[in-house]
C-alpha cells in the first residue's frame, strides 16, 4: 500500500481547489460535531496546506487539507485569524449508499468537477492509507507519519470510524488500534502526544503508549495532526459505566476507589517524567485572582448565580488568604479536562486515563502549564455529581460515596488525600461548577440544576469555613 502515498504536485491546482469546494463546505463544515465556530456564520476559507494522499485514478481519490476558517469574532472579543481544521476530502464518481452519510457534496467547476467529494474516514480504503503510510513512515509533501519502531503495525487492519460524537474523529483498525485525528489544530508542542510518550517512557501502564502519529511543519510551526495508540478491546467508558451501574442501584465505590489509584500513579509518573513548579504568593494570588474574574463574567452571563455570589466568592478569597500566610503547593503536568468519559476500564478491570489534550478552549500554552493535580480531582468528583444527577431520581448518596472512595484510592498510591487540602480543593470545585454553569445556560438548559446543585452546597460550604 506504500505506494498509495507517494507524493504529486498539485500546487497549480490547490488555489481552484479550494474555490471548488468553498460553497459545500461553508454547508457542511458547520454541521460537523466538532466544528467549534457554531452559531457564526463561515466568511471565507484560507488553504493552510493541502497534500493529495491518493491520486485520483478514475475511482477514488484522498485530499488532505488544513482550512483556516474565517467568521466573525464574537462581541467583544479580540480579532481572530479563524480556526484551523483538518479535513480528509475523499473523491468518488459516485458514493455508494453505505457512504451516503458521508457526504459534502456535488462539485461544480474547478479541478474536481462533476465528482462527489465527502468525508474520507467514513470510508475504509481512505482510512487504510493513513494506517500505511504511519506503518512505512511516507513522508508525503509537507506531512510527516512517524512511529515507535519498537511497535509493530500489521498490514491489512480493517478500518472502522467510531460514530460516538466528539470533538476529534477516531478510526479503530482491526480492534488493535485506534487513531485520533485531531480537527481544530494549533501549532505549538500537543500534549495529547506529549504526555502519552513521557508516560510510557516512565512505564506507566495507566495511559495506552503512542504507536505512531502524524505532524507538519508549517511556516516553521510544528502541527501535531493525528496519534496512533493501541485499542482497548471491550473496553467500558467510566461515563457509560457508572451511568449502567446507577440504572442497577449496583455500587460503584470499588470501581472509584480503583479510579483514584489510577489517577495518582498518572500523576506520580508525570511528577518524574516532566518538571514540576512550586505555586508561592504571587502564583495562587494570580489563581484565585482569575477563579474571582471568571465568576464574576458568569454572574454577568447567567444571573441565577447571584445569590450564591458571596460563597462561591468566600471559596477563592480563602485560597488568597492562604497564599498571603505564606502557603505554598506543588504544580506538574496533569491530565487537564479529567472527567469519567476520560477513563476506560478494561475487561480485566483495569482502569486507563486517555485524551490529554486537555480543555480545547484554552490556548495550548496554558494547557502545558503545571497546575496543582487536585486541579484533576475536583473534575473528577464533579463528573461522580453529573453522573449521579443524571439517575432518575437523582443520586446524591451514590455521588458522597464515589467521592469518597475516589479520594481515599488516591491517597492510597499518592500519600496524601485530597481533602486534607479543602481550600484548594474547594476552590478548583468551585471554579468547574461556574464553568459547567456558564455551559449549560448557553447550550444545555436542561443540564442546569445539576451544576446549581454543587454552587448551592459549595456556596455553603465556603461560607461555614470562614474563621
Amino acid at each position: 500500500m506504500a505506494e498509495t502515498v507517494t507524493p504529486s504536485d498539485s500546487s497549480r491546482t490547490t488555489g481552484h481547489l479550494l474555490a471548488s469546494l468553498d460553497p459545500l463546505l461553508r454547508e457542511w463544515l458547520p454541521r460537523q460535531r466538532w466544528f467549534a465556530g457554531k452559531g457564526r456564520p463561515v466568511t471565507g476559507f484560507t488553504l493552510v496546506a493541502a497534500t493529495e494522499l491518493l491520486p485520483l485514478d478514475g475511482r477514488l481519490g484522498l485530499h488532505h487539507l488544513l482550512l483556516r476558517v474565517h467568521q466573525p469574532s464574537v462581541l467583544g472579543a479580540e480579532p481572530h485569524p479563524g480556526d484551523c481544521y483538518q479535513l480528509l476530502i475523499g473523491v468518488r464518481e459516485a458514493l455508494p449508499p453505505r457512504l451516503a452519510p458521508a457526504l459534502i457534496g456535488h462539485v461544480e467547476d474547478g479541478p474536481l468537477a462533476g465528482r462527489t467529494v465527502y468525508e474520507a474516514l467514513h470510508d475504509p480504503r481512505p482510512a487504510e492509507v493513513l494506517l500505511e503510510a504511519l506503518r512505512t513512515q511516507a513522508r508525503v509533501g509537507g506531512l510527516c507519519f512517524e512511529r515507535d519502531p519498537r511497535q509493530e503495525i500489521r498490514e491489512g487492519l480493517v478500518a472502522r470510524l467510531m460514530t460516538v460524537e466528539q470533538s476529534n474523529s477516531s478510526v479503530v483498525y482491526g480492534d488493535t488500534f485506534i487513531l485520533k485525528l485531531l480537527r481544530r489544530v494549533v501549532p505549538g508542542v500537543n500534549p495529547d502526544l506529549e504526555i502519552p510518550l513521557a508516560l510510557a517512557r516512565e512505564g506507566c501502564p495507566r495511559v495506552p503508549a503512542p504507536t505512531a502519529w502524524l505532524h507538519a511543519e508549517i511556516d516553521t510551526e510544528p502541527y501535531v495532526l493525528a496519534v496512533l495508540q493501541p485499542f482497548i478491546s471491550g473496553a467500558s467508558d467510566g461515563w457509560e459505566l457508572a451511568l449502567r451501574e446507577l440504572a442497577k442501584g449496583e455500587d460503584f465505590a470499588a470501581e472509584a476507589r480503583e479510579l483514584g489509584r489510577a489517577t495518582a500513579e498518572v500523576h506520580t509518573a508525570l511528577a518524574h517524567a516532566l518538571p514540576t513548579a512550586t505555586l508561592g504568593h504571587t502564583q495562587l494570588r494570580s489563581l484565585a485572582d482569575g477563579m474571582t474574574e471568571r465568576l464574576a463574567a458568569a454572574v454577568q452571563a447567567v444571573p441565577v448565580l447571584r445569590p450564591y455570589e458571596s460563597g462561591l466568592r468566600a471559596a477563592y478569597r480563602a485560597l488568597a488568604g492562604l497564599a498571603d500566610e505564606g502557603r505554598t503547593w506543588t504544580a506538574q503536568r496533569i491530565h487537564g479536562d479529567l472527567h469519567l468519559g476520560q477513563c476506560l476500564r478494561s475487561p480485566s478491570g483495569a482502569w486507563s486515563l486517555i485524551d490529554f489534550e486537555g480543555e480545547p478552549a484554552r490556548p495550548p500554552a496554558e494547557r502545558r502549564l503545571p497546575q496543582p493535580p487536585v486541579r484533576d480531582i475536583a473534575g473528577m468528583l464533579r463528573s461522580f455529581d453529573y453522573a449521579a444527577h443524571s439517575a432518575s431520581p437523582p443520586a446524591p448518596d451514590w455521588a458522597r460515596v464515589c467521592r469518597a472512595a475516589y479520594c481515599s484510592g488516591y491517597a492510597e498510591v499518592a500519600g496524601r488525600d485530597p481533602r486534607t487540602d479543602p481550600v484548594l480543593l474547594r476552590a478548583y470545585e468551585t471554579d468547574k461548577a461556574v464553568y459547567e454553569v456558564v455551559y449549560e445556560a448557553r447550550h444545555r438548559p436542561d443540564w442546569l440544576p445539576v451544576p446549581l446543585s454543587a454552587i448551592r452546597r459549595l456556596a455553603a460550604s465556603a461560607l461555614e469555613a470562614r474563621p
